[in-house]
């Protein structure tokens, strides 16, 4: 068994909506790590991908061009303030108010917004608790001649790419967009907003 099965298999139990990897070592490791991820900046930089395997899924290499950078995002609502004026309970509007993008998208636009001049490729669930959700955003540079002269990842380089996670282009916006499709040739969830605007007319 190669080294990312093995890292697959200690991450295991996460696809199975546990949230906590069935292995005990990873848990109090995680743990430990947690207590410094906490006091950590919401966006930092990192020397290497936690979770090696699904780095790698979004086109990662441990060579100069790409980066991996940690995102801690609160979880929850939008915790709206109660209005001061009178109207009906029911118009309140302060609980289950929640925002259109997934918490990952939002981790990939601050991420974004931070490291201007590179492009996000993918990001990953790292870990989370009651309070935060932490997830590890993949980078390349299009500018640096190591991703330009890479055939795998030299697509990122072109100027329609530009900002790509801003437009819901990246794997975790197409899933929020309704355009993941389930198995070899399904149909997609439902057509893209602007399709379906354009369909009306």
């Amino acid at each position: 068994m190669g080294y990312y099965k093995y890292v697959k298999e200690a991450y295991k139990g996460i696809k199975k909506k546990i949230k906590k990897p069935e292995n005990k070592d990873l848990r109090d490791l995680i743990f430990e790590r947690k207590q410094e991820w906490r006091k950590s900046p919401s966006v930092e930089r990192v020397e290497k991908p936690t979770r090696i395997d699904r780095a790698r899924e979004y086109g990662y290499k441990a060579k100069q061009g790409f980066m991996v950078a940690r995102v801690r995002v609160r979880r929850g609502g939008m915790r709206k303030s109660r209005p001061d004026s009178g109207r009906k309970p029911k118009r309140m509007g302060v609980n289950k108010i929640t925002p259109n993008k997934s918490i990952q998208r939002i981790a990939e636009e601050r991420a974004q917004r931070k490291f201007m001049n590179l492009e996000v490729l993918g990001s990953y669930w790292l870990w989370e608790d009651g309070q935060y959700k932490w997830y590890e955003v993949v980078f390349a540079d299009p500018s640096h001649p190591s991703i330009k002269n890479d055939k795998d990842i030299n697509w990122i380089c072109e100027p329609q790419h530009t900002h790509r996670v801003f437009r819901g282009l990246t794997p975790a916006g197409k899933k929020g967009r309704g355009l993941t499709k389930k198995g070899k040739g399904a149909e997609k969830i439902r057509p893209s907003l602007r399709a379906k605007g354009r369909k009306a007319k």
